[in-house]
């Protein structure tokens, strides 16, 4: 079994103890996405695939909790925040945008790029410097701002 899978498989056993339904029916979501990854790959779920899973977990919750705040669910709109969280807890600590944005100025810098067309290495040299520690939409927003700041 994977680390990954291993890891969550303890803190569900740990939830059941505790009898914490919020947690316990967050971590057995996660847990059926690992599961369902390993069947679509045939293959186990290494660490870099599972930030990807919890990142699109913790995606999924941002967007149902902004559906129901619109529609005036309040309650559902913060169990949804609090899964959110608790899924949060899987990721690395996540770099500040400063320090992304002085890595995307150096690399723009050092190899001279500029423009939208500068986008696709940028985010490319940005996604494996950082890798879990920083959201791809942050990188991009910030590497289209400094690109822009160039052309």
């Amino acid at each position: 079994m994977s680390k990954p899978q291993e890891r969550i498989e303890l803190e569900v056993r740990q939830a059941l103890k505790a009898q914490d339904k919020l947690e316990l029916s967050t971590l057995r979501m996660l847990l059926n996405a690992i599961k369902n990854e390993q069947i679509r790959t045939g293959s186990q779920v290494d660490e870099a695939t599972f930030l990807t899973l919890v990142r699109r977990s913790i995606k999924q919750r941002q967007d149902s909790e902004e559906q129901y705040r619109q529609g005036d669910r309040e309650d559902l709109a913060r169990k949804e925040q609090q899964e959110a969280e608790i899924l949060e807890r899987y990721l690395p600590p996540q770099a500040g945008e400063d320090e992304i944005r002085d890595a995307i100025r150096e690399l723009v810098e050092s190899e001279s790029l500029s423009g939208p067309q500068g986008i696709g290495p940028v985010m490319k040299a940005m996604m494996a410097r950082f890798g879990g520690a920083a959201d791809g939409a942050t990188i991009n927003r910030l590497a289209r701002e400094i690109l822009n700041e160039t052309s």
